[in-house]
């Protein structure tokens, strides 16, 4: 479980709140609009009321104690950026931004943003797995239930086989394929020893993967 900071209750923010909440992941939301936090309390439990452009506002709320604090205002890129640098200011782990503009992602990566986004729902669902997760380092979702997960690999299967594993039959995955360095290896063979720097590509269903990154 992570804990997470997301500022503006938007579309944006409320899909990737719901999400990262559905996985189990802690969520605080702050928003300066109380319509926008009204509409939002049946998703979320822990709403802020406050300008997060403040920086006695962003004091108050410990942003240094969140594995990630999410900037999820699209209509005022200044008020974004702002946000931005007074989280890193106060010692942010890690900052999601979203951006409308390619030179707007440019200016918040240059001033504390750690990764800009653009999309709206499917990548807010996209993301909150991928970020809210441990071991998870990307997601594509098939189904509501069923995607494409690139996990690293277990430390209990390393320098064992996939088939001393038994991946399929007791985990309930489908290896497609193996990546390292970048490079993509398909379809590897049953015989094919884990090691410690390669990250798998799995097909399964949602809760098959929890098991694996726990």
């Amino acid at each position: 479980m992570k804990s997470v900071l997301i500022i503006g209750l938007g579309r944006f923010g409320r899909h990737m709140a719901k999400k990262l909440i559905e996985q189990g992941d802690s969520v605080l939301a702050v928003d300066i609009c109380e319509e926008r936090a009204d509409n939002a309390v049946n998703i979320i439990d822990s709403i802020q009321i406050g300008n997060a452009a403040d920086e006695g506002f962003i004091e108050t709320l410990g942003v240094e104690n969140f594995d990630l604090c999410v900037v999820a205002i699209g209509d005022n890129f200044q008020t974004a950026l702002e946000i931005t640098v007074l989280l890193k200011d106060f010692g942010a782990q890690y900052i999601l931004a979203r951006a409308s503009r390619e030179v707007h992602k440019k200016l918040l990566l240059r001033n504390g943003a750690d990764h800009v986004v653009y999309a709206e729902k499917e990548m807010a669902e996209r993301l909150a797995v991928r970020y809210g997760a441990n071991n998870l380092f990307d997601y594509i979702e098939l189904t509501e239930d069923v995607g494409i997960f690139e996990i690293g690999v277990p430390e209990s299967w390393i320098g064992k086989t996939i088939v001393e594993k038994s991946v399929r039959n007791r985990y309930n995955v489908s290896i497609l394929a193996t990546k390292t360095d970048g490079r993509i290896y398909p379809l590897p063979s049953p015989d094919h020893t884990f090691v410690r720097n390669e990250t798998l590509l799995l097909l399964a269903e949602s809760r098959a993967i929890k098991g694996l990154i726990k």
